[in-house]
């Protein structure tokens, strides 16, 4: 409320025609542009053997690892990527915040667990991954979450209390007044949510925004393939991203910077 939020700072100094954009498309789902990407993974693959020589084998650095990099990266350097919409203005977010799930174990019935966590861009590949791993061993290993904790407490009430409670939720995002507790345990209020469906067998695509929280970008990653030309292997990068938060131009050229570093690891 009145330019103020616990997890971001209004942006003012914006050209007219951005500042109307969340009037033109109130909704994010209905702003939503997609940029697919073909990425040489050879070179990601050869640095990854490198960095895996000594690390222990349940935690080894994978491609999903030097795609959070590349994408931290990016949100450091071109910070407008790093914006969202909220109560019909634009925020630039208060650090970097990454979602990503996981399931519990590699069955077809077991569960899946989404974490979130504030990520710092001057971490190294190798230390990014290390607090990824103690992030998920503790997801891993049952003890509930906070934003677990509120569901449950949630799914007790009739169904009509539920939707009344994410109404007035939600109205209160939009006035800035939900509390920072709540937004810093809630994996849909992030700089961007990657989902790794090549880990599980399968190819990239595309995945819709949520309208709650504030996460702006979603990335898949799909699983390798060979190129038929070269043999060469290669994988499938989609990004969903709200198109009212900042000019494309400016955020295709942060996501070509993305694949670049990925093809070119030695920079991540």
């Amino acid at each position: 409320m009145f330019g103020r939020r616990p997890d971001a700072q209004l942006v003012r100094d914006l050209p007219a025609i951005r500042r109307f954009m969340p009037f033109i498309s109130p909704r994010r789902g209905e702003s939503v542009f997609y940029y697919p990407q073909e990425v040489d993974a050879e070179p990601a693959l050869r640095f990854l053997e490198g960095l895996n020589a000594n690390r222990p084998e349940k935690r080894p650095i994978t491609f999903f690892h030097l795609v959070l990099r590349a994408v931290i990266k990016q949100m450091h350097e071109r910070p407008r990527i790093n914006r969202f919409v909220a109560g019909g203005r634009i925020w630039q977010r208060d650090g970097i915040w990454m979602s990503f799930s996981a399931k519990k174990a590699f069955d077809d019935d077991s569960p899946v667990i989404t974490v979130k966590q504030k990520m710092e861009p001057e971490h190294s590949v190798v230390e990014m991954a290390d607090q990824i791993y103690e992030k998920l061993g503790a997801g891993r290993s049952g003890k509930k979450t906070t934003s677990d904790n509120e569901v449950d407490l949630l799914l007790r009430l009739p169904v009509p209390v539920i939707r009344m409670a994410m109404g007035l939720a939600h109205l209160a995002d939009r006035l800035g007044l939900l509390p920072k507790a709540m937004i810093d345990a809630d994996p849909l209020y992030a700089s961007a949510f990657v989902a790794n469906l090549g880990s599980v067998g399968l190819e990239g695509g595309f995945h819709h925004l949520w309208e709650h929280g504030t996460c702006s970008i979603f990335v898949t990653i799909g699983r390798f393939h060979a190129d038929p030309a070269s043999g060469r292997q290669r994988v499938s990068l989609g990004y969903t991203f709200d198109e009212r938060v900042e000019d494309g131009l400016y955020v295709a050229r942060g996501l070509e910077r993305i694949k670049e570093n990925l093809e070119h690891p030695e920079k991540l």
